[in-house]
């Protein structure tokens, strides 16, 4: 957005009477100047409808995975973490794919067109998920599905947010955005937990709503056009030159560096999210109504129950019909997708506080460097509670304050990591950073947590130490990203004739 320039008389800040009272208001969680408010206000609402759908969506996937999941006797909470490998192997092939087409359509083009695939898909998984009901062939498509879609959708809108904003105006307003990112969230997982036992029809409402995301992209773009002189619209809508992702990435230090973090990130996160499932997968069997217990000795045992349920030792699954079977699966995978409801509710809503209050405030006191280091603090001392103290209750609680921060601080900075880069950069090299070293960072903790499991006999605490490990070496490679960073900002700032800050 380029629409605010300073009248004369103005300080460099603006006229501060001279701002509407939604801008006033608006200024209570970022610093927005005159003629701001209202593209915004549509990129806020942009991104909290994306999210809302990825919410309503990523526990069905949980609920599919997890309930219904089963590889070579391997099972949902352990194979999702292998899915991650393939989800890496096919990024090598899309993310070029990605490029070629930023190359040659315009981008608001280009937005229509992953936006309609997308939600072409999610009614052909509304289809077959209402046929067959829960499934390993579906719960695994639909896995490698949203685990690439979901990072595409997501990255796609802040490059064009890094697009159409300035540096400083990316600086001030990404932390108003991102509280759409935060609120979406958290109306994505309420309206999960309402609506767990329709997690098919769940993907024909998040597929409705990403119809709507298309119509704001649309708005926002003629917004733009209006507000932009020829020379600018042109710039704007040129295809985006050759020079693929990968190749901005290799060839850059501070890209390299933004990837490897992306990658640890996700090392990181994902081994914790198998320590979260596992719990989760174990607390689902002790959630089996007694309608199913068909063994002499579980029945004794179910009667000692609670009314309408028995414990996981009460049934041998081998003795259920294919349709009791089947049952068992649909139950599982809707008590899975409750539990994750109710833990994306909390995670989003801790998200949106720090979102709303204190995001604009370290990013403007504290600088984007210093702020870099937050997450893997938290995530250090957190995964070294779980190796010392263990339970479902602590996994719970470090998972929902890493993920808390990640949803909000972290996505914000990371975002503005992007800022002083060329329109390729935010494009290519940024849909390769955040999806496919995202998914490389999910293979490696695949790896990770097959090793631990199957060669060395890790449990909870050893696989709680081994990120332990990992936030070191994250916290290293923040460093070199501030590094890089101070140099990109003092080159940029350096007077006429000095050497210009690299773009790629």
């Amino acid at each position: 957005m380029r629409s605010y320039s300073a009248m004369p008389g103005e300080t460099a800040r603006g006229n501060e009477g001279d701002r509407s009272p939604l801008e006033k208001f608006l200024a209570l969680f970022a610093d927005v100047k005159r003629g701001e408010a209202i593209t915004a206000l549509l990129m806020f609402l942009n991104i909290f409808l994306i999210l809302t759908a990825y919410y309503i969506l990523k526990p069905v996937r949980e609920a599919l995975t997890i309930g219904g999941v089963r590889l070579w006797n391997i099972e949902g909470d352990e194979a999702k973490t292998y899915l991650s490998v393939l989800m890496a192997v096919l990024l090598i092939g899309i993310v070029p794919l990605y490029g070629y087409l930023g190359q040659r359509m315009k981008r608001l083009k280009l937005l229509w067109i992953t936006t309609i695939f997308t939600v072409s898909s999610l009614v052909a998984f509304f289809l077959w998920g209402s046929a067959t009901g829960v499934n390993t062939g579906i719960g695994v498509s639909f896995f490698v599905w949203l685990g690439i879609v979901n990072y595409f959708l997501v990255a796609q809108f802040w490059s064009y947010a890094n697009d159409i904003y300035t540096e400083q105006q990316g600086k001030r307003l990404f932390a108003l955005v991102a509280i759409g990112q935060s609120l979406g969230g958290l109306l994505g997982t309420f309206i999960t937990d309402i609506g767990s036992q329709y997690i098919f029809w769940l993907m024909g409402l998040a597929a409705a709503i990403l119809m709507v995301c298309i119509t704001l992209y649309t708005i926002i773009n003629r917004r733009e056009d209006r507000a932009s002189d020829a020379a600018k619209r042109a710039a704007a809508e040129k295809p985006l030159d050759k020079e693929g992702g990968f190749q901005l990435v290799f060839k850059t230090k501070y890209l390299f560096l933004i990837a490897m973090t992306v990658l640890i990130t996700n090392v990181v996160n994902t081994t914790g999210e198998y320590l979260l499932s596992n719990a989760a997968k174990n607390r689902s069997r002790e959630q089996v109504p007694a309608s199913l217990v068909v063994s002499g000795s579980a029945a004794s045992d179910a009667s000692a129950a609670a009314p309408g349920r028995s414990t996981s030792a009460a049934i041998d699954e081998k003795t259920l019909t294919a349709e009791q079977q089947q049952e068992l699966r649909n139950l599982r995978g809707a008590n899975i997708g409750k539990f994750y409801g109710r833990f994306y509710f909390i995670v989003n809503l801790v998200g949106l506080i720090i979102q709303m209050f204190l995001v604009s405030r370290i990013i403007k006191y504290m600088g984007v460097r210093v702020a870099l280091f937050v997450m893997p603090l938290v995530a250090l001392g957190g995964y070294a509670a779980i190796g010392v103290l263990g339970g479902l209750m602590v996994i719970r609680v470090v998972k929902t304050a890493e993920n808390a921060i990640d949803y909000s601080l972290q996505n914000t900075i990371k975002q503005a990591l992007f800022l002083p880069l060329s329109r390729e950069a935010k494009y290519k090299a940024k849909a390769a950073t955040d999806v496919f070293f995202v998914r490389i960072g999910d293979a490696l903790s695949a790896g990770v947590i097959a090793l631990g499991l199957h060669v060395f006999g890790f449990g909870v605490g050893q696989l709680a130490y081994v990120n332990v490990v990992m936030c070191a070496l994250w916290i290293a490679i923040c460093v070199g990203i501030a590094r890089e960073h101070r140099r990109l900002a003092h080159e940029a700032d350096a007077p006429a004739g000095a050497q210009a800050a690299p773009t790629a």
